[in-house]
């Protein structure tokens, strides 16, 4: 046995500079993988600034209550990737009949993205009066899956924008 261990430390003794370099490269390793796994845990943090414009037929939006501020854009700021954004419009219809409203996202920019965001609300589909004025919420939600984290990197998306229809029917 003592034969065995004198001739492991000779083996060490002559070595030196080979077993310096794996440890070193064992000790560059982790360092290296600790670092970029700190940095994909950040992506929780991913912002990503949007824009929205809406379109109206048969209806206006606006900012507050007594229609002072119409509503043509919406800056949604920058969303956290993971979160929802409400937003709260109030609607007046200009027909002159009982109408119903409808909303329709298009032109989302870029394309793909609609993929893996929604734009929904909180209208239930009652009729209102010519004239009237009612209040809704939109809610902007952004997952935070793998998949569409990798789409934002991938395509480099730094913003996105896309067009809102409320339309009366």
């Amino acid at each position: 046995m003592r034969t065995r261990f004198r001739s492991f430390i000779a083996f060490l003794k002559c070595s030196k500079k080979t077993l310096l370099l794996i440890m070193i490269i064992a000790i560059a390793s982790v360092a290296v993988t600790t670092t970029i796994s700190i940095l994909l845990s950040k992506t929780t943090n991913l912002t990503v600034p949007s824009l929205g414009t809406v379109k109206t037929i048969g209806v206006e939006t606006y900012w507050d209550q007594n229609r002072e501020n119409k509503t043509e854009e919406i800056n949604w700021d920058e969303i956290w990737v993971g979160s929802s954004k409400n937003l709260t419009l109030y609607i007046q219809s200009v027909s002159n009949y009982k109408i119903t409203i409808n909303l329709n996202v298009t032109d989302w920019n870029p394309a793909n993205i609609s993929e893996y965001m929604t734009l929904s609300w909180d209208y239930n589909g009652t009729l209102f009066n010519p004239g009237e004025t009612i209040q809704v919420t939109l809610t902007l939600s952004i997952p935070s899956s793998q998949s569409f984290v990798r789409y934002l990197i991938d395509e480099k998306v730094q913003n996105f924008s896309f067009d809102i229809h409320i339309v009366a029917s």
